[in-house]
């Protein structure tokens, strides 16, 4: 794991440094737990950073000011990880390498960048009530939105039933209701109040030096308000007596099935490649038990997969079905998984997971956002294992310890999207 260089009270830096690439990324992310009462508050904030600031008060100057930075691209940014919510910006800019002689890009974009995030246009000392409410239609849009993909919609029911009294089945981005009831004056006391307790973390992919990161960082970020910082935590999902099932009828051809397993191995423990490579090999792959067998073998759906979150120790089968394949579908999910746990695994199966996922590492080097983004899963999940080290582990992993973390896993929650039409 790449180690963190402490800039400034509670803001650390991790730098990938490389020269394969003529531009250079960089994150910053405040960390916050993931509470209902602030979930909208960070889903907003960035939005409304992100529409101007002090010495560019409108959208179109800040787009002037990154065209003359080479064509610099800024973005907002809202993470959710287990129990952990980041706020933050991503750029990304031409290296210094590929600019005109002397033209120091990217000390002028982190200019820009911390602009963004410590200067932004007041009014009347708050935030711009203009700009407030253009992102709260956007916002509630995209909330409201999530219904529109059906299986992102299952997905998320299911997990905020598995999670009733856990953090993580709060939502990321927050309700209709708690974004609505937000005001200029309340986002802006709640963006002075997390700048100055928040973790910030830091995450840079190019060719400058650590050293050189460091000091342009420190001083662009001078003024960053600190104070006591904001404890976060980490859990696995406990398992709950029984399985729950639930239902909910909406009118669509296609049903959809979402499962939610607890696994007890999160992204902190030694056992977590072994259970992503029981992922692959169950449901994350095209040659997996679950695509093999209940959608090819079987036809009892259009789609079959599985997914970790890495950070709660859960793991989500979802499927597209017939209404009426309901419960054969379920039944065959676990048969599959029972066969997991009893050791009825292949070589020939254990190869193809462990490729799959080898390519995917492999592929991280291929680009700069790859980069950031596994550096920020390393951070936000404890995870500590570099993408090299990671890759010799999952190489590794024999049968025996797949059927081990496969013994673990426990069916906890079931959510039927169920289609009134089947055409």
């Amino acid at each position: 794991m790449i180690q963190p260089l402490e800039i400034l009270p509670g803001v650390r830096l991790r730098c990938v440094q490389t020269d394969r690439f003529k531009s250079s990324c960089l994150s910053i992310n405040l960390l916050r737990p993931l509470r209902k009462e602030e979930a909208a508050k960070n889903a907003l904030l960035s939005n409304v950073l992100m529409q101007g600031t002090s010495l560019h008060p409108d959208m179109q100057s800040l787009s002037l000011a990154m065209d003359e930075l080479y064509g610099t691209s800024m973005g907002p940014m809202c993470r959710k990880n287990g129990e952990i919510q980041t706020v933050g910006f991503y750029m990304s800019c031409l290296d210094d390498r590929y600019a005109l002689p002397g033209d120091r890009v990217l000390e002028r974009a982190i200019g820009l960048l911390t602009e963004l995030m410590l200067n932004p246009l007041l009014i009347d000392g708050c935030f711009c009530p203009e700009y407030v409410a253009i992102e709260q239609d956007n916002l509630i849009n995209t909330i409201e939105s999530t219904i529109n993909d059906k299986r992102t919609y299952a997905n998320s029911r299911m997990l905020k039933a598995m999670c009733r009294d856990d953090a993580f089945g709060v939502e990321r981005l927050g309700t209709v209701a708690d974004v609505e009831a937000i005001t200029p004056q309340s986002l802006y006391a709640h963006y002075r109040s997390i700048l100055a307790t928040s973790q910030v973390e830091i995450f840079y992919a190019g060719s400058q030096s650590r050293q050189t990161i460091a000091e342009l960082l420190t001083s662009a970020l001078s003024t960053l308000p600190r104070g006591a910082l904001t404890p976060l935590s980490y859990s696995a999902m406990p398992s709950h007596e029984g399985v729950q099932e639930l239902e909910e009828t909406m009118e669509l051809t296609q049903s959809k099935l979402s499962m939610g397993f607890t696994t007890g191995i999160t992204s902190r423990d030694p056992e977590y490649p072994a259970l992503m490579v029981f992922n692959a090999l169950y449901g994350g792959d095209m040659t997996s038990k679950l695509f093999m067998n209940v959608r090819e073998k079987l036809s009892l759906c259009y789609y079959a997969g599985s997914a970790t979150s890495a950070s709660k120790g859960i793991l989500i089968v979802s499927s597209g079905i017939d209404r009426e394949n309901y419960q054969k579908t379920v039944d065959e999910i676990l048969h599959q998984l029972k066969l997991c746990q009893d050791g009825q695994i292949t070589e020939e199966e254990l190869s193809a997971a462990k490729k799959a996922m080898i390519s995917s590492l492999l592929a991280l080097q291929d680009s700069l956002g790859s980069m950031e983004d596994f550096s920020a899963f390393q951070v936000l999940s404890g995870f500590p294992l570099d993408p090299e080290d990671y890759r010799k582990t999952v190489e590794a992993v024999d049968i025996p310890q797949v059927v081990a973390v496969a013994k673990q896993v426990k069916p906890d929650t079931i959510f039927f999207l169920k289609g009134v039409t089947n055409e």
